[in-house]
């Protein structure tokens, strides 16, 4: 019996919180955070910049939308690379939705108490 062709290894990475401080990365079997303060490219990114994230090798991950590689042992051991960028860069405008989103206005808007004196 010949055994079916095996399909290339998935290895998925899943973003699953993102708070003021940082966000978490579901990686296999075990979570990540990952500080603005110490990974300062994903400060003033969008939250649909930073769930775009691959994991092209074992040891690496990538995020297409902000051009940013990082080695996953960079995460787990920040004091073994001290260096971290200082350097600004211009963002990429916002998709065209979440412009439109912003702009328009609420559905409901909760009726105002008026004001007694």
């Amino acid at each position: 019996m010949k055994s079916a062709r095996r399909g290339r290894r998935a290895s998925k990475v899943e973003v699953t919180n993102v708070s003021r401080q940082g966000f978490w990365l579901l990686l296999e079997d075990r979570e990540l955070f990952v500080p603005f303060a110490g990974f300062p490219w994903f400060r003033d990114a969008w939250i649909g910049q930073i769930l775009d994230v691959e994991r092209p090798a074992a040891g690496h991950l990538y995020w297409p939308q902000l051009d940013v590689d990082l080695a996953v042992e960079s995460i787990e051991h920040p004091e073994r690379y001290p260096l971290v960028s200082r350097a600004t860069r211009r963002l990429p405008a916002p998709p065209a939705e979440a412009v439109a989103v912003r702009e328009s206005k609420p559905a409901y808007r909760s009726p105002r108490r008026r004001r007694l004196r």
